[in-house]
């Protein structure tokens, strides 16, 4: 029986896969789905925003700060005292500085204008101005009323922190906690990754949705190479930035964290540290939601229905075995992919899509793609037969690199979200 889908406006028709293209959503069903003999299936649309952003409450550094003079070029440009970050004594902030960087209201205002569906400020909670740490600090709270305030019909704003973990001993690496009623200082004392991995799974959340969490901008081996993780962490940490600050790909940490058994989703974290990169930086994470909501956007975070991409609008989803991107299987030895990839782009040949591959444990290359002609949809449905293997995962290149500079095709421009195997 063909599959069917639905369009927001118009009529169902048959197709072979499901996708978005110029506002209209697609959604995967069956024929007794639409006769009601069957329960109907989510209708995923598919919503792009950032998942990383530092206002002026990360005061210790950013744009806001005017290069030193020479004398101190190699100096460290933050200073820690009692466990908080402040700018050095010698730094000076540029005479424009309020042009640059800004509270968290200027950032969610700045990016609902620039045509984000959902941006997300995530300061450092080890700077000054959160200090000490408790709910009711004034800035943040401050954040989460401007994020309360700003979220509407067209757009959401998210808020968190990013837990900064320089130290060890315990293993290093930064991560962003999405959605928390509270928050802790990873520079006090004690405060070491499996310390944030213990508090993760009581930690309250803020209003709708769960809380989630993102590796950010990792390294190969970071975060003791993987380590301390447990089933109930790994399903709160469900995220890792495979693209970090428009361009900086993070693809060797993804594939080691897979094998270690975390199950995470790639996103793009812009990192930015100012205005700048909201209005100029063109890589982002792109959520499969029901609904452009906070709690439906957190949901599909900690389902893991994410990609991350270095293209403003790219579409894309898939199913293993009828089961939508993110999701865990059981156990099967055969898997039916039918992905779908389009860019409405098309008065722009460098968006045409030119090669898609599956990806498996240690990132392996099951099988590639090229259709024989790029274009801007390309729909595709391999079956692979493995007993072995415990996850794909889909990658995606185009004519032009992606909208990021310097864009280079003989690069992916975008990772989906894996499948998991069950094994």
């Amino acid at each position: 029986m063909k599959n069917t889908f639905s369009l927001s406006r118009g009529r169902p028709c048959a197709v072979s896969a499901a996708l978005t293209v110029f506002g209209y959503f697609l959604v995967f069903g069956s024929a007794s789905s639409v006769s009601g003999q069957e329960p109907k299936p989510p209708e995923y649309h598919i919503y792009a925003g950032s998942t990383h952003a530092h206002t002026a409450f990360t005061w210790s550094h950013g744009d806001q700060w005017a290069k030193p003079k020479e004398e101190f070029a190699n100096k460290p440009v933050i200073r820690v005292t009692g466990g908080a970050q402040f700018p050095a004594d010698f730094m000076t902030p540029k005479p424009e500085w309020k042009k640059l960087q800004g509270p968290p209201v200027e950032h969610f205002s700045r990016a609902k204008s620039h045509g984000y569906d959902f941006y997300t400020v995530t300061d450092h909670s080890q700077e000054a101005d959160f200090q000490p740490p408790r709910p009711a600090n004034a800035n943040w709270m401050t954040t989460k009323k401007a994020a309360a305030e700003a979220t509407d019909e067209r757009f959401v704003a998210l808020t968190g922190f990013e837990h900064s973990e320089n130290d060890g001993p315990g293993g290093r690496g930064h991560i962003n906690v999405l959605n928390t009623e509270e928050y802790i200082n990873a520079m006090a004392p004690g405060v070491d990754l499996p310390f944030l991995y213990k508090w993760l799974k009581s930690a309250e959340p803020n209003g709708e949705g769960p809380v989630v969490a993102t590796f950010n901008h990792p390294g190969p081996k970071q975060y003791n190479d993987w380590g301390h993780r447990d089933p109930a962490v790994t399903d709160i940490i469900t995220m890792l930035e495979v693209i970090n600050s428009n361009k900086k790909i993070h693809y060797e940490a993804f594939v080691n964290a897979l094998d270690k058994g975390w199950k995470v989703s790639p996103v793009c974290g812009n990192d930015n540290h100012g205005y700048y990169g909201i209005m100029n930086q063109t890589s982002r994470t792109f959520v499969l939601a029901t609904a452009r909501t906070k709690a439906a956007l957190l949901g599909a975070m900690k389902e893991r229905r994410t990609y991350a991409a270095l293209d403003q609008n790219i579409q894309c989803r898939y199913r293993v075995n009828g089961a939508i991107m993110g999701s865990t299987l059981d156990k099967p030895g055969r898997f039916r992919f039918d992905i779908s990839i389009s860019d409405p782009d098309t008065t722009k040949p460098k968006n045409k899509i030119t090669k898609i591959d599956i990806v498996k444990d240690g990132g392996v290359v099951v099988e590639a793609y090229r259709p024989e002609t790029p274009d801007y949809t390309v729909n595709w449905s391999p079956t692979i037969e493995d007993t072995t293997s415990k996850y794909f995962f889909i990658r995606v290149w185009n004519a032009g690199g992606g909208d990021a500079p310097n864009g280079n095709p003989d690069n992916p421009v975008a990772w989906l979200a894996p499948i998991w195997t069950g094994r």
